[in-house]
C-alpha cells in the first residue's frame, strides 16, 4: 500500500531535495537560454532563489507545516532573482499558503495547492506568455486536479504522474514559442522547475540524497575591498541624530492588519527616523534609527514575537569607519571616488530627508559614472550577467531617505523583481519605469523634471523610453540556428530589441552591421558605449564608421566599462 500523506517533515527534505537537484543542474539550464550569450542565467536565478528559501528552511529544527511554509514564501520572495526566480517563489508562494493550513498534505490538498500556486503566479506575470514555465506549472497542476477528482490516493504514483505530464508540456514548449523551436531547446525555466519536482520526487521515495545546505558566503565590507569615500571630513562632521540602526522581524501572532500597521509606522515616526516596515503574511520586517530601540522592541512585542534583531551604534560606526577611510587614503592616493560600496551597490545617498531618489541597475565603471552624474543615488552593481534579487531592491530602498523611489531596472529580466519589491514596500512610494537596457534608463533620468508631479514624470520616462532603440554586441558560446542566421561558437553577434540583427567573426564589422540594422528616418542621436576590454582607439574607428554612414545623426562615444557586451549601442 503506497503512502497517501505528507507531513511537514517530509515535505522539508522534499524542498531541500528539489533545491539541490536544481543546483546541481544550474549550468545545464543556462544552456538552455535561446540566445547562445555568455550570460545565459535562468539556471542560476532559479537556483540563487530557491536556495534562499533552503537556507531558512534547513534552519528549522523540528518543522510544522506553517513554520515551513513560512520559510519557503519568505526565503524565497527576498532572494528572487529574474523573471524566472520571481516566478518561481510566486509558484512557492501560492503553494505554501494552501498547505500552511494543513498538518498534513494528502492528493486532494496538494492539487489544491498547485492550483493556489499557479494562479498567484500569473497574477505576478503583467503579460503572461505559454510556453514558459507558467505552462509547465499550469499543466502539472490541471494534472494533478484530474487525479485528485479521480480518487488517487496513492501519493508515489500521484506526483509520478503530475511529473510525467510536467515533462510532457515542457517537450510542447518549442511548439508554442517558435523561438524555442528554432533554437532547438525547450524553455529553461520549465525545465527549471520539473528538475525542483524530480529531486522532490526522489526525496519522498526515499533515495539517499546529501540535503545540507551552505551558509551564506559573508558580504565584504568597504573596509575589506579597499573602496572608501572621498570626502573624509564631510563623513566624519555629519550629524547623526538617530544614534542606533535597529533592525528586526516581528513573527506575527495573528494577521498585521492596515490600522496596526500604520500606527505602528506613526509611533516608529515619533522617536526615529528611516523607517521601513515590510509586511508579509506571518513575518513583519522593521528598520527604523533611533535613539531607544528598546522602545521599538516593546511596541512591537504587542504584534508578536521577535527574531533577527540588529542594533548597530552609528556613530561608533562612523567613528571607526573614519579612521580606517583616513588610514586608507594615506595609503593610497587612486582611490574610487564612491561614498560606499557593497556586494550588490553602490551610495552616493546623503542621509537628509528628499522628496525623490533614484535606484538604477547597472555595472562597468562608465556606466555607473553615468548614472551618478544624472543624480541616481543608489546603484544596484548586476544586469545582463547577474540579477540582482528582490531583497537587494528592498536594501537600496531602505538606503534612500526618500518619500518617492524611482526604480530603473535596466534588464528585462529584473523588472519583476523591482516590481516584487515595490509590493513589500509600504512606507515609500515606489514607481518601476520599465527600462529593458541601460541606454533606457539614462534616457528616462533624463527626462526627470523636479518641478513636475510624480505621476507627469512617470508618463514622460515610461514614453520616452519607448523611443530609443538598443543593441548589444557579445559572443556566442554554442553553435546554433537563430532568426534566420547560422551563429558558431565564437562568432560575434549584435543583438537587437528584437533579435539578431547581425554576426561575425569580425567585432568591428558585427557592430557597424547591427547599427545600420538598427536605424532609421526618425533617430537623430547615436550613443556608443563601449565595453572594459575595448580601447578607445578601437572604438573611436567604430565612431567613426558610423559618423561617415549616418552625417545627419549626433554620435556620441562613451566609456561604460560593461563586462561581456564590447558595446552597447542606442539610437534614439
Amino acid at each position: 500500500m503506497g503512502l497517501n500523506i505528507i507531513d511537514a517533515k517530509m515535505l522539508s527534505k522534499m524542498f531541500l531535495a528539489g533545491a539541490k537537484n536544481l543546483e546541481h543542474k544550474k549550468e545545464w539550464i543556462n544552456e538552455l537560454n535561446v540566445f547562445p550569450v555568455p550570460d545565459g542565467d535562468t539556471g542560476t536565478n532559479m537556483s540563487m532563489t530557491i536556495m534562499s528559501a533552503a537556507k531558512e528552511v534547513a534552519a528549522i529544527a523540528e518543522p510544522d507545516m506553517v513554520s515551513l511554509a513560512k520559510a519557503i514564501s519568505s526565503g524565497s520572495l527576498r532572494g528572487a532573482r529574474g523573471n524566472s526566480g520571481v516566478i518561481l517563489s510566486q509558484l512557492f508562494r501560492g503553494f505554501t499558503k494552501v498547505i500552511k493550513e494543513y498538518d498534513e498534505i494528502n492528493a486532494a490538498i496538494l492539487a489544491s495547492a498547485c492550483d493556489k500556486a499557479v494562479e498567484t503566479a500569473y497574477k505576478a506575470v503583467m503579460k503572461p506568455k505559454e510556453g514558459t514555465i507558467l505552462t509547465v506549472a499550469k499543466g502539472a497542476a490541471k494534472r494533478a486536479n484530474d487525479l485528485a477528482m479521480a480518487g488517487e490516493k496513492d501519493l508515489e504514483i500521484f506526483i509520478g504522474e503530475i511529473i510525467k505530464e510536467a515533462e510532457a508540456v515542457l517537450a510542447q514548449t518549442p511548439e508554442m514559442l517558435p523561438v524555442l523551436k528554432q533554437a532547438g531547446v525547450v524553455d529553461s525555466g520549465g525545465q527549471g522547475l520539473v528538475e525542483v519536482l524530480k529531486g522532490a520526487y526522489d526525496a519522498f521515495l526515499g533515495k539517499e540524497l546529501d540535503l545540507s545546505i551552505e551558509a551564506a558566503p559573508k558580504t565584504s565590507s568597504p573596509a575589506e575591498k579597499g573602496v572608501m569615500p572621498s570626502n573624509i571630513e564631510a563623513q566624519a562632521n555629519a550629524e547623526i541624530k538617530f544614534c542606533y540602526c535597529t533592525q528586526f522581524l516581528i513573527m506575527l501572532n495573528k494577521p498585521f492588519n492596515i490600522k496596526q500597521e500604520m500606527d505602528f509606522k506613526e509611533y516608529l515616526s515619533s522617536i526615529g527616523d528611516s523607517i521601513v516596515v515590510v509586511a508579509d503574511d506571518e513575518i513583519v520586517k522593521v528598520h527604523v534609527h533611533t535613539n531607544d530601540p528598546g522602545l521599538a522592541m516593546q511596541k512591537a512585542l504587542r504584534y508578536g514575537s521577535l527574531t533577527t534583531i540588529i542594533i548597530e551604534n552609528m556613530r561608533l560606526e562612523r567613528d571607526e569607519k573614519v579612521s580606517d577611510m583616513m588610514e586608507k587614503q594615506m595609503q593610497s592616493t587612486e582611490l574610487p571616488n564612491k561614498s560606499e560600496t557593497g556586494m550588490n551597490g553602490s551610495e552616493v545617498v546623503s542621509p537628509e530627508h528628499k522628496d525623490t531618489g533614484f535606484i538604477a541597475v547597472s555595472i562597468g565603471e562608465g556606466m555607473n559614472e553615468i548614472f551618478r552624474s544624472l543624480g541616481v543615488d543608489y546603484i544596484i552593481e548586476g544586469g545582463q550577467t547577474m540579477n540582482p534579487s528582490t531583497e537587494d531592491m528592498l536594501n537600496a530602498i531602505e538606503k534612500i531617505n526618500a518619500d518617492h523611489i524611482f526604480i530603473f531596472p535596466n534588464n528585462k529580466n529584473i523588472i519583476l523583481a523591482a516590481n516584487q519589491a515595490k509590493q513589500l514596500t509600504t512606507d515609500k512610494n515606489i514607481i518601476v519605469i520599465p527600462t529593458r537596457t541601460v541606454p533606457q534608463g539614462i534616457t528616462a533620468i533624463i527626462n526627470y523634471v523636479p518641478d513636475v508631479s510624480i505621476e507627469e514624470n512617470e508618463a514622460v520616462m515610461a514614453e520616452e523610453v519607448q523611443h530609443v532603440a538598443t543593441g548589444q554586441v557579445t559572443y556566442a558560446v554554442r553553435d546554433t540556428m537563430i532568426d534566420g542566421k547560422e551563429i558558431h561558437e565564437g562568432d560575434f553577434m549584435g543583438i537587437g530589441d528584437k533579435g539578431i540583427l547581425s554576426v561575425g567573426t569580425d567585432l568591428q564589422d558585427v557592430a557597424f552591421n547591427m547599427v545600420k540594422e538598427m536605424m532609421s528616418d526618425k533617430y537623430e542621436l547615436i550613443s556608443i558605449y563601449y565595453g572594459d576590454i575595448i580601447k578607445e582607439e578601437q572604438a573611436q574607428k567604430l565612431a567613426d564608421m558610423v559618423r561617415a554612414e549616418f552625417g545627419g545623426c549626433d554620435v556620441e562615444l562613451q566609456f561604460g566599462g560593461q563586462p561581456i557586451y564590447s558595446y552597447i549601442i542606442s539610437a534614439e
